[in-house]
């Protein structure tokens, strides 16, 4: 045996028994005799990489992968050294080449899981752990509820867990992606009892423990999902998937200057990586930094020129405008993207902003249909069900209903309506007067249902709206200090808060039921305008019916003929604030609205734009400035485009 091949055989020996740093020396002294032998460049750059030397490592690993491209596993060695150096991109495409050479390593599954974990990709991040779990040995029956996860077909796969979980009830795996699948559709309650119990039968199963902060989150329980946070950070505190979503949560919770700090600590690991760019863009722009967030978004592209959210997180700042160059990159990065993708929408939504401002609205209308058109393929939105949950609280929320009994409290403001429709604009508005503070678009008026709902017994027919029939005297009035007690934890102790929550304009029934005295205020906007105000916008997370013109058109008839419905019901509990009215006579629109609140005039409420504070919406950097004209009558610009939805709201006699 040659001197070489006695060297490859000792460092073999020594990787194999985890004695990383012999190996590395072993290899180094043979390579001054042999520098260019492959097999000792492939074990010398696996065992500095597994001594912790990633930048002496890559070079090595390079070399071996451009003689042998297709070694998966000097693929993930590169990967982990990538990640080691803080390159999570680069990182994250090698541990992908590297499953798909071999989708059974396990090992490079569960460290693709913690890069896009890190990137604070979730979608992505849950699908690795995912393909990692189902390389294990499972039950047949667990195996077909992951491949269906996999293939989107949540509710079948639902309904295969819970069978399963019947038979294996301590199953932590089984427990996680059931627990995985309500936070994807929408059952965020369950999914937390669900983590519960997981954490409470194996409590060092972290990545339950992070899909549990994801939950809490959602959730808006930001405190105890911080708390939850911390633990995993003492037991990984060198996993920077735990940074970036203590970081993340942070921000979500309003904690701007803590969020930021917290970003910039992740950074200082991961300088150049694009999503953890945008994400601290997101956390600067809400947290009222708009030229600082400017800046981040265009180092994310820089550091990834397809990197489509921060281009259209540039577009949605409204106030920016892409150069020439940038419209060119953006353009040519849509192009080269043949297959549907987050980036494809990204990119072509942002397209169609920066030709908008061009005043090109042909090709601009173009670019917005692309991106609704992916957006509507991916989505589950069916309008008939809209149209029915509407019949059914026009025939079941009868003036009958209500009698004026329930919680007291006109502590709460609710401002209801379309997204896009000037609900942000009045939200400032009052926000400014020295007796109101804005909290959040709470979605506390959903949970109080789901729970109601879940108390009683199913039948075939839909228990909400009906139950609101059955709640007695008490029960509002516990049902009223429930909301209060969840959003007390967004207020700062002013007399009156405004819940922004433009869904909200479906359960005015249980409003008025629980809380009486609430004012109620409706955010109005043209029927046209309105309608492609949501087209053009993509919304980061829900409003599944913006995507197509055809879904926003029933959306909004819906959405008219039930608000005519609760103005007959509770005649003056509610007022329509037109957006096209506050924009042409604010004084007016104004005073009105106070009235209508019962708030003595304040002149800060006209100068609302001097109003310094967090705002979570696609206006918040217009309602920074004094009124906003600009996008009033832009759909006209559109109108050959919009003919299909112009015939759809006249069938259905909505005013334009």
């Amino acid at each position: 045996m040659s001197s070489a091949d006695t060297f490859f055989a000792q460092a073999s020996d020594a990787l194999r028994n985890q004695d990383s740093e012999r190996a590395r020396d072993l290899c180094a002294e043979a390579r001054r005799q042999d520098p260019d032998d492959p097999r000792l460049v492939m074990l010398h750059g696996f065992a500095l990489r597994r001594s912790g030397d990633h930048a002496e490592a890559e070079p090595l690993l390079r070399r071996t992968l451009s003689v042998d491209p297709g070694l998966e596993i000097a693929h993930h060695e590169l990967g982990l050294a990538l990640k080691g150096l803080g390159r999570l991109s680069e990182a994250r495409r090698a541990m992908e080449q590297a499953v798909s050479l071999n989708p059974k390593m396990t090992a490079a599954w569960r460290d693709l899981y913690e890069v896009r974990a890190a990137e604070g990709d979730d979608v992505a991040a849950a699908e690795a752990y995912r393909q990692a779990m189902g390389n294990k040995e499972l039950d047949p029956l667990l195996h077909k509820a992951l491949e269906l996860v996999g293939q989107g077909r949540l509710g079948v796969a639902e309904g295969i867990c819970r069978e399963y979980l019947k038979r294996r009830p301590h199953d932590v795996d089984a427990i996680r992606l059931l627990a995985e699948v309500g936070i994807s559709i929408g059952s965020i309650g369950e999914a937390i009892l669900l983590l519960e119990r997981c954490l409470e039968l194996a409590p060092e199963f972290h990545v339950a423990r992070a899909n549990y902060v994801t939950a809490l989150s959602r959730h808006q329980r930001f405190d105890q999902a911080l708390a939850e946070n911390e633990q995993l950070r003492e037991a990984q505190p060198n996993n920077l998937a735990h940074q970036v979503q203590f970081a993340t949560t942070l921000s979500m919770a309003g904690r701007f200057e803590l969020a930021h700090g917290e970003f910039a600590k992740v950074l200082e690991q991961a300088p150049d990586n694009e999503r953890i760019l945008t994400s601290y863009g997101h956390s600067l722009r809400y947290g009222g930094k708009g030229e600082e967030a400017i800046a981040i978004y265009l180092r994310a592209i820089a550091a990834e020129p397809s990197a489509g959210e921060a281009y259209w997180s540039l577009a949605n700042l409204k106030t920016f405008r892409f150069d020439d160059a940038q419209l060119t990159s953006m353009q040519s990065q849509l192009a080269a993207l043949t297959h549907p993708s987050e980036d494809k929408t990204h990119l072509a939504f942002a397209v169609g902003k920066a030709l908008e401002d061009r005043e090109a609205y042909d090709p601009s209308f173009t670019a917005y249909a692309e991106g609704n058109a992916i957006k509507r393929q991916m989505s589950g939105y069916d309008a008939d069900k809209t149209s029915a949950r509407v019949d059914r609280l026009i025939a079941q929320c009868g003036a009958d209903l209500w009698d004026g009994d329930g919680h007291s409290s006109d502590e709460p403001i609710f401002v209801i309506g379309l997204p896009r429709a000037g609900s942000t604009l009045l939200e400032q508005i009052l926000a400014s007067h020295s007796q109101v503070e804005a909290t959040a678009e709470l979605p506390f008026i959903g949970r109080i249902i789901g729970e109601m709902v879940a108390e009683r017994d199913r039948g075939d027919e839909p228990l909400y709206p009906h139950i609101l029939n059955e709640l007695t005297v008490e029960e509002r009035v516990a049902r009223g200090q429930q909301y209060l007690d969840l959003a007390a934890g967004y207020r700062t102790g002013k007399a009156r808060f405004i819940d922004k929550l433009p869904n909200n304009w479906e359960h005015v029934a249980l409003i008025k039921t629980i809380l009486p005295k609430a004012t109620i205020i409706d955010a109005r906007r043209h029927s046209m305008a309105a309608c492609f105000a949501n087209f053009k916008q993509l919304f980061a997370r829900g409003q599944e019916f913006t995507y197509s013109l055809e879904d926003i058109g029933r959306y909004y008839a819906d959405y008219l003929r039930l608000m005519d419905h609760w103005h007959s019901v509770f005649p003056g509990g509610l007022l329509t604030v037109q957006y096209e009215e506050v924009v042409e006579d604010l004084d007016t629109q104004v005073g009105q609205l106070l009235s209508h609140t019962k708030l003595d005039f304040e002149e800060a409420c006209l100068r609302y734009y001097e109003k310094d504070r967090a705002v979570r919406t696609a206006s918040s950097e217009q309602v920074r400035q004094p009124i906003y004209r600009d996008a009033l009558n832009l759909w006209e610009r559109y109108r050959a485009h919009l003919a299909p939805l112009a015939l759809l709201l006249d069938e259905r006699g909505v005013p334009r």
